[in-house]
């Protein structure tokens, strides 16, 4: 783990700073628990804002796609990019509409990605994605051959200008509202899974493997 971290004028989190959060544990744990995270960068003066999946491992963060990705190979010539995670834990009933809100957790890293050139680290970016999603299914699957190696093209971003934002808790109304006759409070949400659907090719002799039969995404908060 890194050193503790200190934000900059960028990423100090100015409105309601109170749920800024500057530990890199607390923004790792974010990160690790998130499925998408959605790439903002400008090209020929046109802002993007592009969803794609993504992995950590140690200080950096990776992402990957086609060798003829329009963003990839945007981001190859060192274009700054802004990359956020979200994670929706909740609807967060007031008594006035205007003091609705929602519990969350989400992470923005700002910096400039590097293709990642060395075949070693390209195959470890990979794992660390494949692993990022489903624990477990990198040792047991086919790995990437010399061909798909050379039409993906991974790139890494490190985590070194980052800070995460967190809403945990009740409603808060305005002091005159809490005598208003209606009910308030939280409407917890979380992803859950379903059983898993055998691909109608699969043997039906093959096992649900232990990491898919018990996948679970939600972590301890």
């Amino acid at each position: 783990m890194a050193e503790p971290h200190s934000p900059t004028a960028r990423t100090r989190v100015v409105r309601e700073p109170e749920r800024g959060v500057y530990d890199r544990a607390a923004a790792y744990q974010i990160l690790d628990e998130g499925f998408i995270c959605h790439v903002g960068f400008v090209m020929d003066n046109q802002p993007f804002v592009i969803p794609t999946g993504y992995g950590r491992s140690g200080d950096n963060l990776y992402i990957h796609g086609s060798a003829a990705s329009r963003m990839l190979r945007n981001l190859d010539q060192g274009i700054a990019a802004c990359v956020t995670v979200t994670l929706l834990d909740g609807l967060v009933l007031a008594r006035s509409i205007f003091n609705h809100s929602m519990n969350y957790r989400s992470v923005v890293v700002l910096g400039t990605a590097v293709a990642v050139e060395d075949s070693a680290e390209k195959l470890q970016a990979l794992r660390a994605l494949s692993e990022h999603i489903v624990p477990g299914r990198w040792d047991q699957a086919r790995q990437p051959n010399e061909r798909e190696l050379r039409a993906t093209l991974v790139m890494r971003l490190p985590i070194t200008e980052f800070s995460a934002k967190v809403r945990l808790g009740p409603p808060i109304d305005s002091e005159e509202d809490y005598s208003f006759p209606i009910w308030a409070g939280v409407v917890p949400l979380q992803m859950v899974t379903g059983l898993p659907i055998n691909d109608p090719k699969l043997d039906p002799k093959t096992p649900v493997p232990s990491y898919v039969r018990d996948y679970s995404r939600t972590a301890a908060r």
